[in-house]
């Protein structure tokens, strides 16, 4: 029997069929065949795949509905790289994931790697199936891929293997991820980055360099392939945790996460699946568009961007409907008949986002649409459905989703939040120089302006001096620097008021009249005072946020290499522009997608900046891979998520009731599960908890084997170490800083409800703690 019914699927645009499809069956099938895919050995015996599977899990088709609009020879080669990422899979399962062989599954991935090679180089004998298909299937695509495609393309390839440690080592332990932790390696391991990848060459046109790190393009990406892993999940839950007994599913996370039954689960990755994908279509019709125009992209380019999102979309739709069909699948109970679908249709390019429209389009679509799988009338009731289920259509499904990111009602009197405990395992130090630090925290915040008044706030400054010393920015700097030396402890201070001021400064002057552009162009002169050369010029500072990062960039950054200071005022550059981000969804009424709050908010809160520049403080002594891998990042975002979550929960109240203000987990959550307040700050205790419990796993088990694993000396064992107990005091120091602080009091924010000179809300949004740990990496 099935764990659940499949829920009602949001898939707006049409499944389409590629006429090469028996072609390319015929071709992938010989093709696995010449690589030894068909009678590759099981350890118990029989073999991992043989003809009649191959044929029942149809790859072909499931390329010939993800990319319906390339050649046969395209199609054909598209063909051979799934099948050998699902014999990989498959194979890897087989001989490493059963017997959980940590240390075979290793030397397996790692001499697998060698058959990417670079210009000039020259892979090993092929000993295995997987090796040669990997070898064969790199020397026919690179050839016609620019070196950036290439490159990208290996960082994917890369992921999809080795992550695959993640998931053999949780199966070992049997240890089941968070929410966060799942989405975020998924991406990694699920390969979907990998199949975007292959939509660039599918379609013929490569994402332009220029564009590539943006995050239009990352977020387009990202979408695509936590849609892509979501809708796996709900598909081969039956296959893969109740057969093969893994734990690496979505459905089996929120079910455990949330403590509710499976079906209950499924309905919440679902509702999830939905939100990503009309985080997608935002992405698309809003930023996308913005993007070209501000980069003034040439027509070439333009298409090439539209082709890609055209086939991210395709590949959705076409994904959707072969899950349905596929053997290898829980579908039983709604795949359609297969009879007579199978026979290609040709079909003109399809509607969509890329087109402009976020409705299916009949009448240039053809070939069978997909089904809607398990409506059941009514619907079930519980956790992520949100009362009572609208009719079962998927566009029903989206408009109830989109319409309750749209439904934020702004100043509503929502009261004091009521805070759960909140586990803290680590102790809090303080600076002994904390009473001198904040006497020059006055002094330099006056100095830089942040008591004057500013345009666009008729009169009167964003902040007062009452207001400022209430803040305590020096006391929170002196519990996550304990050890600091009194310059340090006033370059951490500083850090952290400069950055509070330009996320208060950017919704007070920009976000009331919602002038996005002048918030771009202030964004964009921030960079002016972040100067790469020595004897590059500066312009005279208009205002206290440019005054401030001035002067803080001289005295941060003056002793930095050429390439240190370029990669740190990148990190910088993401912090504010995320106040764009901030901006353009209050424009919108929009509360943000769950998944890219979470990602934002560590920028919005600095946190990204802050590891950045840590890791600047070290490159020397510690390879720049290291900061890369697995345990490290984990590490890093457990901890970012914590210290986020714990301003969210103390601002809620501030940011809701006196600023109009969505940007806060608690309403996201609320939004997305429909829920509560109280309910909706549980569930991010419980996140906090989650993340805290990974934290510690990372550092007691983590940390080691990565020692071990990359045979670090002594100084990068201690360093890292040191990161470990810096990011435990920052944590611990922030959560403090909470506690003590005015900033978020019921009496101080009434006392602030309106200024005498404006008439309207006092509307900053806080970093809270955003840029004192940065600037204590800086001062080490």
């Amino acid at each position: 029997m099935q764990a659940f019914t499949l829920p009602d699927f949001y898939m707006p645009y049409p499944a389409r069929l590629n006429p090469h499809l028996e072609r390319a069956r015929e071709h992938s099938t010989g093709w696995a065949r010449r690589m030894g895919m068909l009678d590759a050995p099981r350890p118990g015996g029989g073999v991992v795949w043989d003809g009649e599977a191959l044929a029942r899990m149809d790859y072909a088709l499931m390329c010939a509905y993800t990319h319906p609009d390339c050649d046969g020879p395209t199609l054909d080669l598209v063909t051979d790289w799934y099948v050998w990422v699902f014999f990989f899979d498959d194979h890897f399962l087989e001989h490493f994931k059963y017997s959980r062989d940590l240390t075979g599954a290793k030397a397996y991935l790692d001499r697998l790697e060698l058959f990417m090679t670079a210009d000039g180089e020259t892979p090993p004998e092929p000993a295995n199936p997987a090796e040669a298909g990997l070898a064969d299937l790199w020397e026919r695509t690179v050839p016609a891929m620019s070196e950036g495609w290439r490159r990208r393309f290996v960082t994917s390839t890369h992921n999809l293997m080795v992550e695959s440690m993640w998931e053999l080592d949780n199966i070992d332990r049997g240890r089941i991820a968070n929410p966060i932790e799942y989405v975020q390696m998924r991406r990694r391991v699920g390969g979907a980055p990998w199949s975007a990848n292959l939509v660039e060459y599918a379609s013929g046109a490569e994402i332009p360099e220029a564009f590539a790190e943006a995050r239009p393009m990352r977020v387009l990406s990202d979408t695509f392939s936590d849609a892509v892993h979501l809708r796996n999940d709900l598909f081969s839950y039956q296959r893969e945790v109740r057969e093969e007994g893994e734990n690496s599913n979505a459905v089996l996370v929120f079910e455990r996460f949330f403590g509710c039954s499976t079906q209950e689960a499924a309905e919440l990755v679902n509702d999830l699946l939905t939100s990503r994908l009309q985080q997608f279509e935002n992405t698309a019709l809003a930023e996308v568009p913005s993007l070209l125009s501000e980069h003034s992209a040439s027509p070439s380019e333009a298409v090439a961007v539209a082709a890609y999102v055209k086939g991210l979309q395709d590949w959705q739709s076409g994904g959707h409907e072969w899950h349905a069909r596929s053997s290898r699948y829980m579908n039983d109970a709604t795949a359609p008949d297969t009879t007579a679908s199978d026979a290609p249709t040709a079909s003109a390019p399809g509607s969509g986002v890329a087109s402009g429209l976020i409705v299916p389009d009949p009448g240039t679509a053809s070939g069978p649409t997909s089904p809607i799988p398990g409506a059941v009338p009514g619907g079930p009731a519980g956790l992520g459905t949100s009362a009572a289920r609208l009719a079962p259509s998927p566009g029903r499904l989206g408009l109830r989703t989109r319409a309750r990111q749209h439904s934020f009602a702004p100043f509503r009197p929502v009261g004091h939040l009521p805070l759960p405990a909140l586990r803290m395992p680590y102790a809090v130090r303080t600076s002994p120089h904390l009473d001198a630090s904040r006497r020059h925290a006055v002094g330099w915040a006056r100095g830089m302006g942040m008591f004057d008044s500013v345009p666009g706030v008729e009169a009167g400054g964003i902040w007062d001096e009452r207001r400022f010393r209430g803040f305590d920015f020096p006391h929170c700097a002196a519990m996550i620097h304990a050890d600091a030396t009194p310059g340090q402890l006033d370059l951490s201070s500083d850090w952290l008021a400069w950055g509070t001021y330009g996320d208060d400064y950017f919704p007070v002057v920009f976000g009331a009249t919602r002038d996005l552009a002048a918030a771009k162009l202030c964004d964009e002169r921030l960079r002016l005072f972040m100067p790469l050369d020595d004897g590059e010029a500066v312009p005279e500072p208009v205002n206290p946020i440019e005054a401030g990062l001035a002067d803080l960039w001289r005295r941060t950054a003056g002793p930095m290499t050429a390439d240190h200071r370029r990669r740190f005022r990148r990190a910088v550059e993401d912090m504010t522009s995320s106040w764009l981000w901030e901006l353009a969804n209050q424009a919108q009424n929009r509360v943000p997608d769950p998944v890219d709050y979470i990602e934002m908010r560590r920028r919005t809160f600095g946190s990204d900046m802050t590891m950045s520049l840590a890791r600047l403080a070290h490159s020397d002594a510690v390879p720049e891979e290291i900061y890369r891998t697995r345990t490290i990042r984990e590490l890093d975002t457990a901890a970012q998520d914590y210290a986020c979550f714990t301003n969210d929960l103390f601002s809620y109240q501030k940011e809701v009731e006196f600023e109009g203000e969505f940007h806060n987990i608690v309403v996201v959550v609320e939004h997305f599960l429909g829920v509560d307040r109280l309910t909706a700050r549980d569930v991010v205790a419980d996140l906090m908890e989650a993340r805290m419990r990974q934290f510690e796993h990372i550092v007691a088990e983590g940390l080691p084997a990565l020692f071990d694993d990359f045979d670090l000396d002594e100084t990068a064992r201690r360093i890292l170490t040191r990161h470990a107990d810096d990011l435990k005091e920052w944590m611990s120091g922030i959560l403090e800083w909470h506690r003590r602080c005015a900033r978020y009091t019921e009496a101080e924010l009434l006392r602030h409800r309106f200024t005498a000179t404006t008439g309207f809300p006092f509307a900053p949004t806080g970093l809270g703690t955003s840029a004192a740990r940065f600037a204590a990496a800086a001062a080490r």
